[in-house]
């Protein structure tokens, strides 16, 4: 019996000291820094290729350090991040990560110590102002912008003229002379004027946010549906488009592109993020201008920009972390050359307010009728109010849906705001 017993309690020493050992080198581990940077993207054509000019740029330079980039879809990153990070464990995890700006505080908020701060690393104000909200958290600067989701109203100039107006016509317009011109181009050209997907509400957003106006207050968690002037007369536009039959529905994003491409509607106000889509249409070069988009009609202070995307980049708190900031801030957080090249090669319009002084933010487009569509981008970013997009964008935005198809059904749009207000304040507070 008592070697049985001595047997027992040597095996719980040694499995004590193999455990100590473990915590000694995990922490150890912990506390090393690394040449390595992992990163987390989406979109080869765009995010990814942008990742990798920047990696090019910069182990030119720094030759110690080895980028890998590994491309995720957005919501197999978000499921990762959430499934980690919640469960106290950071690893696997990459040094820096891609998230969008309407997701980025649900991040912050919750995780607050998985991520590194930012703040002091770049000059903050180089950047546009409307993308530092949602990259902060309490005064602190966790993210490094990356592209604008600036927003401009893409027309097809050669139907505006057949209907008897010019692109000018559109230049200062709010949405009801949108809907007068949308109607004129139906009846002399049988094409709708834009199309809408019932599922996706990003009409609303663009429209909401060119007022300073969001789904919630400025504190980002308090839900400001009942009562929000903005979010009524979007409701209000939203039916009118419909009403006037100048609406092409879809109900995906190869609907979505096939509508433009197709010739089958008028004008796509939308991000500048769509630019590519446009243009892969050749046959419709010299056909296509933009202009700023339309303001919300008697509402105080809307403004002909808005936006509609865009994302920026976060460090994790994990080994190789100062290496990642260093990496980030010499490319994407004060690089002008390297943003010529951006615009150049992809098409990618960053938000970092030196870099539309440069050549390549000058360049007429043929596609566009030799407009300089990248300076008007870049001007419209300067202008877009900034808002808090909080923790629950998409989840208010779920109720919205709902809300508006019982507004498109002859629901009161009082009352319709008012319960979409009651549960999201059931569900989200």
């Amino acid at each position: 019996m008592k070697k049985v017993l001595s047997l027992f309690l040597f095996s719980i020493l040694l499995l004590t000291a193999c455990s100590s050992g473990s915590d000694d080198n995990d922490q150890a581990e912990a506390s090393k820094d690394t040449n390595e940077i992992t990163v987390w993207a989406w979109d080869p054509n765009f995010n990814i290729k942008a990742m990798e000019m920047a990696k090019e740029a910069y182990e030119a330079e720094n030759e110690d350090v080895n980028i890998n980039i590994i491309e995720n879809a957005q919501d197999d990153i978000i499921q990762k991040l959430n499934t980690s990070l919640s469960s106290g464990t950071t690893k696997g995890l990459p040094n820096i990560v891609l998230i969008e700006d309407y997701r980025a505080q649900s991040f912050l908020q919750a995780y607050p110590d998985a991520f590194h701060k930012l703040t002091g690393s770049f000059n903050v104000d180089d950047f546009a102002p409307y993308k530092i909200a949602p990259t902060s958290l309490d005064s602190e600067n966790y993210g490094v912008p990356f592209d604008t989701g600036v927003v401009g109203l893409y027309v097809r100039t050669d139907y505006l003229e057949e209907a008897g107006y010019s692109v000018e016509d559109l230049k200062d317009a709010d949405w009801d002379k949108y809907i007068e011109i949308g109607k004129a181009i139906k009846d002399t050209t049988g094409k709708r004027m834009l199309t809408l997907d019932p599922n996706d509400l990003g009409q609303i957003r663009m429209m909401i946010q060119s007022v300073g106006s969001w789904y919630t207050k400025e504190d980002g968690v308090t839900p400001n549906i009942a009562g929000n002037e903005a979010l009524k007369k979007a409701f209000e536009v939203y039916k009118d488009l419909l009403d006037a039959d100048i609406v092409k529905p879809v109900s995906d994003w190869s609907q979505f592109l096939a509508g433009f491409n197709s010739g089958d509607v008028a004008s796509v106000p939308t991000g500048n993020w769509i630019t590519p889509s446009i243009k892969a249409e050749a046959s419709q070069s010299g056909k296509w201008a933009v202009v700023p988009f339309p303001k919300l009609p008697d509402v105080e202070g809307s403004v002909a920009a808005t936006n509609l995307g865009g994302s920026s980049w976060y460090v994790l708190d994990i080994p190789g972390k100062d290496k990642a900031v260093n990496f980030l801030t010499d490319t994407f957080g004060s690089n002008v050359d390297f943003y010529q090249d951006l615009v150049t090669e992809i098409g990618a319009i960053g938000t970092y307010a030196p870099a539309a002084k440069g050549e390549a933010y000058k360049t007429e487009d043929e596609y566009f009728g030799g407009q300089k569509i990248i300076a008007d981008f870049s001007e419209w970013t300067e202008q877009i109010p900034q808002v808090n997009y909080g923790m629950h964008t998409y989840a208010i935005e779920d109720i919205m849906v709902v809300a508006m198809q019982d507004y498109l059904n002859g629901k009161d749009l009082d009352k319709v705001l008012e319960d979409a207000q009651k549960e999201a304040e059931a569900q989200l507070q």
